[in-house]
């Protein structure tokens, strides 16, 4: 599996395991699978409530620490500097590591929530900031951030590398993608498989059978042609090989161009602006 180099020079792993959704009692073994089926690059957050289950999987595996990439992130309730150092801490206890790869705010504070949200956001991001700096994680940035969350954050002295956001054909943010690329901010995608509800659209399934992969396949390669890290999220250890199966075709810039054009489809339904959690 490829990397990308992140703009400090930290290299995460192209391809993640997603975890959203993944219920406690399922992560253990389903982390363990996924390594064996060769990813290094894992994603979870504190709002999953399966860090822990996740850790106990990642020790078991036996994998040597440097050789994985693992992300985790602040949940909404959890903003604000102090707050975020101690949700910090505490899915390092929970996942049971001394250090994360990558840590992220999961969403942007907006003007539902509070009207200072600009401020909170900022205090959020400079804990972030500090953690980076005392060496606990080897790379920041934050999650569902638009252009005008991100204006202001990339003035401060330890701008976002990295931007995890909704992607899939149907719900591709080209906007968002050519603001984050403008300024060297890696782009993940949750849900880069619309959720399932893609996998059954009539063009991907139709390219599927034009270049003899699935539809999941079909969404990865999507992604990875416009510089995205996909983090697929599946339980079963034949779809795990098969969603890293995706070096030996790549997708013509005409079925591409198709399948940014997509009328949406498989959306959250979250908008960053319009959340009121």
């Amino acid at each position: 599996m490829e990397n990308r180099v992140l703009y400090n020079g930290v290299c995460m792993p192209e391809i993640g395991y997603g975890t959203w959704q993944t219920e406690d009692k399922e992560a253990k073994t389903c982390v363990s699978q996924a390594l064996q089926s060769g990813y290094r690059h894992i994603d979870t957050a504190s709002i999953y409530g399966n860090e822990a289950a996740l850790g106990i999987g990642i020790r078991a595996s036996n994998m040597p620490r440097e050789e994985l990439f693992v992300t985790s992130k602040v949940w909404n309730t959890n903003r604000g500097y102090d707050k975020t150092m101690d949700a910090f801490q505490q899915s390092l206890h929970n996942l049971g590591l001394d250090y994360l790869d990558l840590y992220l705010i999961h969403w942007p504070c907006n003007a539902k929530q509070s009207a200072d949200y600009n401020r909170i956001n900022l205090e959020t991001y400079q804990a972030l900031i500090d953690l980076y700096k005392a060496g606990k994680v080897r790379a920041i940035g934050v999650s569902n951030f638009l252009p005008h969350h991100l204006d202001m954050l990339l003035k401060t002295e330890v701008p976002p590398m990295v931007n995890q956001i909704e992607f899939h054909p149907g719900y591709s943010q080209q906007e968002v993608i050519a603001y984050c690329h403008k300024h060297n901010i890696v782009v993940e995608a949750w849900s880069p498989l619309g959720c399932g509800s893609v996998l059954q659209d009539e063009l991907v399934l139709e390219l599927a059978e034009k270049y003899n992969k699935s539809a999941a396949q079909i969404c990865i390669r999507f992604a990875l042609q416009q510089n995205i890290v996909p983090l697929p999220k599946t339980i079963r250890p034949d779809k795990m090989k098969e969603n890293l199966d995706v070096y030996d075709f790549s997708l013509t810039q005409k079925d591409m161009q198709k399948l940014i054009k997509m009328p949406i489809k498989g959306w959250s339904g979250n908008h960053p602006d319009m959340v009121e959690r």
